[in-house]
């Protein structure tokens, strides 16, 4: 039996191991961690799972992998190292490489966006998580439901059309994310309008490229019809460094510069940057985007993620005129259907109310 202190340690292992994962006793899980010290994660917290695992009574092992997959051939291998274990949980950017692959031999698998302990057991980690899943249904159905959706910011991006969702769905269903940070993207298709691109442009966690991120000395307007970046405008000097950084990914891979594919806002109140972004832009780019200040869209190239993400800090988006978040809060109770999931998870309606604000993209007015 845990002491107080160890219960308080195991706290958000516990949720990710029984709620999200659902591991059993006998069970055998393998956990993938990065190489100590590689700045991305922290060490404890796969340790700490691995020792929740074992309390739990599955049989844990535990291995390294690279920090990113650089070819086809690293993928494969990686994927092969999978097989014959019922749950996979990855503190490893590899997890996002793979989440959207088509093995149908791999095993369940969970990608952690949780960076450290800290962000373990804190309110981002130990959230109900079937309860999050739950609000995540809601809000989907309404998005699936909605006739107009209507998308705006403080800065100026003005944003809005009707969805035109496919007829199945080619979503990230694969790896589970833990916690749980959004809904399903919605396709780009059936959108027009401009989005306000601040501060910088950043990569999405799909390929890692050189220069990752490209700082912005001032704003720049992008203009969307459907799935197409019709132009950029602003001050010249900035428009052509958007533009050589769009030039410059898509030939790196061969792939549409103009495409945009889709985009979604964050969920999880719990969620938070404790640093500015620009700080460690690549560990803000790995988590922050599941606050519901952060809408990000996915860009360059004609599927998901693409390979460089816009992210709109306090978006409005209207709901057939209901804005459900509003200003970059997400007012769950607006959602029709949500009543009974509210009731069943008062302590999220709480977290709702009480949200983390620390994104790292705070304007100087809010520091």
């Amino acid at each position: 039996m845990m002491s107080g202190g160890e219960g308080a340690r195991f706290s958000g292992a516990m949720t990710l191991l029984r709620d999200c994962v659902r591991g059993e006793p006998g069970q055998r899980l393998l956990i993938v961690s990065e190489p100590e010290g590689s700045g991305f994660y922290d060490d404890a917290a796969p340790k700490v799972t691995a020792a929740a695992g074992r309390f739990i009574g599955m049989r844990v092992y535990q291995t390294q992998s690279e920090c990113f997959l650089a070819t086809a051939e690293d993928r494969e291998l990686l994927l092969d190292l999978l097989r014959g274990f019922d749950h996979i949980v990855f503190f490893s950017r590899v997890g996002d490489q793979i989440r959207f692959s088509a093995d149908k031999d791999m095993p369940s698998s969970t990608m952690c966006y949780t960076l450290d302990l800290e962000s373990l057991n804190s309110a981002f980690g130990t959230a109900c998580y079937r309860g999050m899943c739950a609000i995540k249904e809601v809000i989907e159905n309404a998005l699936l439901a909605a006739q107009h959706i209507r998308v705006s910011c403080p800065l100026g991006t003005d944003y809005e059309g009707y969805p035109q969702w496919p007829s199945c769905s080619a979503g990230d269903v694969r790896i589970k994310r833990f916690p749980m940070l959004v809904p399903r993207p919605i396709p780009a298709e059936g959108f027009h309008g401009k989005i306000v691109l601040d501060r910088f442009l950043v990569g999405t966690g799909s390929q890692f490229y050189q220069p990752y991120h490209l700082p912005l000395h001032d704003t720049v307007f992008a203009h969307i019809e459907n799935n197409r970046i019709l132009d950029f405008t602003g001050p010249d000097s900035e428009v052509k460094r958007v533009r050589g950084h769009y030039a410059h990914v898509s030939q790196l891979y061969d792939i549409d510069p103009d495409y945009v594919h889709s985009w979604h806002a964050g969920i999880h109140p719990g969620c938070h940057f404790p640093s500015k972004a620009e700080s460690d832009i690549l560990r803000w780019s790995g988590t922050a985007f599941g606050n519901p200040r952060i809408l990000h869209f996915h860009t360059c190239g004609n599927y998901a993620p693409g390979e460089i993400s816009w992210n709109i800090l306090d978006p409005t988006i209207r709901i057939d005129d209901v804005p459900i978040w509003d200003k970059g809060w997400l007012q769950p109770e607006r959602l029709p259907g949500i009543e009974p999931v509210l009731e069943d998870h008062p302590q999220l309606l709480e977290l709702y109310r009480n949200p983390h604000r620390n994104v790292g993209m705070e304007r100087l007015e809010e520091a």
